[in-house]
């Protein structure tokens, strides 16, 4: 006995012993991850407060630097060319220090979405993370050409202000790692707008909703009128029953009464469903249409912006043969194609800016005009304190436009345990819209059933919007 005994005080020692280190284990893994979120978030932070500054030197420091260069080439001015070269090194130290940062960031936040999307392994979680890991790891591979051509560019600038020999190597060198990285940079665009443009014509193949469920509408209002006359007939049969004088007479006017009833009630529900499915048809065809506005304009960013890079691209081939030639700086060309290139990419830039400002300040100056149905607003902000959130670009619009019509393509499309209402027709027509979208069940890795049970679950509700809302947005 005292030797069992012992075993079990052994037994449960060593237990405790052994749920202490998992225990500590687990808790280092967390503070680990959590350091590293925290390490993400401010490098992050760092990064979108140098953009301002990043864009200002591609927009106007580079191009202006380019001018006086060339001037200073034509009229053989080494005063004007030194202080040219040590403004071009300043301004690709700055760039290489933003490229950096975001390179670090997407290298951090692309491992962090492969162990999610290893984590879920299937449904709307799965595919989020597993196309954010994609991105991003595209965006890091980017991200560390583009450090290696600023860093060309500094060593072109440095050599020019040394005068060094070499300093037509190190053109030609920056002008071909420049040319390099602006064209990678385009073909990303290219397949961008390859995915944007395939995404419009399913959105648009789908059909608008008014005329695909004309013959639902019409069968549902036939429906309201038959229950109407029914509830009216029942009434006038009431009201014979209430003039009939023979035996009988109460239990029949109870019968009729009922029947009456019933009939109402009939007419009532009919009106509410050709209602609801009206509604419904307009919200289909809404977010429909905020879907392909949405490709159109992501198209047109992606032509400018790819646009810019081509042309940039086009400057550092025109730079690196005239360095080749020794033409070093004597023609213009290169440097008027770097300028046209720096406008282009700089005008998407200021485009993407304004418009997330003006997200920013709708969604605490007019909570209410995109709030969740049915969820209590948030307090209107003020003018002013509206126009500060305005300038915070390093924060994403959380409440907005784009997470409303994500809702509203969820609610159509969820399953009948979440929007009984929706006739079976909306349904399958909000699901097609998921599918174009590339939310469908071969994207998620499910079987069909598989995937439409998580549609009709509740605790994938949030995953599933975040999934459409993230979709609605890319390409």
């Amino acid at each position: 006995m005292q030797s069992r005994a012992g075993n079990r005080a052994t037994t449960a020692m060593v237990q405790r012993v052994r749920d202490t280190e998992r225990g500590n284990a687990a808790a280092n893994g967390e503070a680990q991850k959590n350091y590293r979120d925290r390490i993400a978030a401010l490098l992050d932070r760092f990064k979108k407060n140098l953009e301002p500054i990043d864009t200002f030197i591609k927009g106007f420091q580079t191009p202006t630097n380019a001018a006086f260069t060339q001037q200073a080439a034509v009229a053989a001015n080494e005063s004007l060319k030194h202080s040219a070269a040590a403004s071009g090194t300043s301004a690709a130290s700055g760039n290489l220090l933003t490229e950096a940062a975001g390179t670090v960031v997407n290298g951090m936040d692309a491992y962090k979405n492969m162990k999610d999307a290893k984590k879920h392994e299937t449904g709307a979680d799965h595919h989020k993370a597993k196309k954010k890991a994609k991105t991003k790891g595209v965006d890091t591979v980017v991200g560390a050409a583009s450090s290696g051509s600023y860093s060309a560019a500094i060593a072109k600038e440095v050599t020019k202000i040394q005068k060094a020999a070499d300093a037509a190597v190190a053109s030609e060198t920056s002008g071909i790692a420049s040319a390099s990285i602006g064209a990678v940079k385009a073909m990303r665009s290219a397949f961008r707008i390859g995915g944007a443009a395939n995404k419009y014509k399913q959105v648009k193949k789908l059909g608008d909703p008014h005329l695909v469920h004309a013959g639902a509408l019409a069968r549902l209002n036939e429906s309201h009128e038959q229950a109407g006359w029914a509830a009216a007939e029942a009434y006038v049969a009431l009201d014979a029953y209430w003039k009939h004088e023979g035996p009988g007479r109460l239990e029949l006017v109870s019968e009729a009464i009922d029947a009456a009833w019933d009939a109402m009630g009939e007419a009532r529900d009919a009106a509410e469903h050709l209602q609801h499915a009206e509604n419904d048809v307009e919200k289909l065809s809404k977010v429909q249409q905020y879907a392909k506005k949405k490709q159109l304009t992501k198209i047109g960013k992606e032509t400018a912006g790819g646009g810019g890079e081509s042309v940039k691209a086009a400057a550092g081939v025109v730079t690196a043969v005239a360095a080749g030639t020794v033409g070093l700086a004597s023609n213009p060309v290169g440097w008027g194609l770097a300028g046209a290139g720096a406008g282009l990419v700089l005008g998407v830039t200021m485009y993407k800016a304004l418009r997330a400002a003006t997200k920013r300040y709708e969604e605490v100056h007019h909570p209410e005009r995109w709030a969740p149905q049915g969820e209590t607003p948030a307090e209107a902000a003020s003018r002013t304190e509206s126009l500060k959130h305005a300038l915070k670009f390093w924060k994403k619009v959380s409440k907005g436009e784009r997470q409303a019509m994500a809702r509203e393509i969820y609610a159509l499309a969820a399953g009948p345990d979440i929007s009984g209402n929706t006739t079976a027709e909306m349904r399958e027509s909000a699901r097609s819209l998921l599918i174009a979208l590339k939310c469908g069940p071969a994207k998620h890795k499910l079987e069909p059933d598989a995937w439409a049970e998580t549609l009709n679950d509740p605790a994938k509700k949030s995953g599933w919007i975040a999934e459409i809302a993230e979709q609605l947005a890319s390409g």
